[in-house]
């Protein structure tokens, strides 16, 4: 068995042999637990049969665990100085493929076709850079890539708005974004004093798991999403405020959202954290020939 990457000495040796340098830009900070990595990766539900997509891997710490329990692992790593290591530190699994890439540019659902073809069960597993957690997973969803779901760890103030319930401060257009996809829970919370270097933050992992269906049908699903954006714009303002600002020439058509709120049964004294997503997709299925 080989000796995990993840603990602080062993880290310190891969930093030292490489001279490696962390880069405040690209967020990165690397585990030395490796009791959580494994906890981390018995939330993903791997077995043999099963592929793993990794953002960020680092030095290997997470990678080599995904390796151990899957089998294979895609890794997109955005940092040239890692590539070595990489090399270096997985050279004892012949199962991850290290692609130098930031997952943002990258046309990911060619990657399937190409690596992943063989793999009909398919997890994100990965300790995303926290300065663009928001959009990696809003692609990742919105490519409608053949995914089971993902375990990430991200924030913990960032996964507490993604795993928030309508009527709380955490609330928000982003929750609703990935709760129409995703069915969310948080699966573990993470010390930072885990991690080198330590970040300001704890963290959390939080697992989504791929809806059957969406918890509402709507006409467009990017209206959905210009509608719920809309309503909070200013948290502390009714829904028909933030609409009428938000939405396109809304102040003239005022009426008409006042409407659209009262048929789908909203009170439009209402603030846009009180709705839940069935609310929203029917009201932006109401408003939808208006703003078309």
């Amino acid at each position: 068995m080989q000796k995990d990457i993840a603990t602080p000495i062993r880290t310190q040796e891969i930093l030292k042999k490489y001279g490696f340098s962390f880069k405040k830009s690209l967020g990165q900070n690397f585990l030395i637990d490796p009791n959580i990595l494994r906890n981390i990766v018995s939330h993903a539900d791997l077995t043999k049969d099963s592929a793993a997509i990794e953002i960020g891997p680092g030095i290997g710490a997470l990678t080599e665990h995904l390796a151990r329990a899957a089998g294979k692992v895609v890794a997109f790593e955005i940092d040239q100085r890692l590539l070595p290591v990489l090399a270096d530190t997985l050279s004892p699994y012949d199962n991850v493929d290290v692609i130098h890439a930031d997952i943002l540019e990258v046309d990911v659902k060619q990657i399937f076709e190409e690596q992943l073809q063989d793999y009909k069960d398919v997890m994100v597993v990965a300790n995303l850079p926290y300065y663009v957690t928001t959009p990696i997973l809003l692609k990742l969803l919105m490519d409608r890539l053949p995914i089971r779901g993902l375990v990430v760890m991200m924030q913990k103030e960032v996964a507490d708005r993604i795993t928030a319930s309508p009527g709380t401060k955490a609330y928000g257009s982003l929750s609703i974004a990935i709760q129409y996809y995703m069915q969310t829970e948080i699966a573990m919370i993470v010390p930072k004093a885990v991690f080198m270097p330590q970040p300001n933050v704890d963290s959390a992992v939080i697992k989504l798991t791929r809806r059957e269906a969406p918890p509402v049908q709507v006409i467009d699903e990017e209206f959905l999403f210009k509608v719920s954006r809309g309503s909070f714009v200013q948290r502390r303002k009714t829904i028909i405020n933030n609409l009428q600002s938000s939405l396109p020439n809304g102040k003239a058509k005022k009426d008409l959202i006042i409407q659209a709120l009262e048929k789908v049964g909203v009170d439009p004294t209402r603030r846009g954290e009180t709705l839940s997503i069935e609310e929203f997709g029917k009201l932006s299925n109401e408003l939808y020939a208006e703003f078309h």
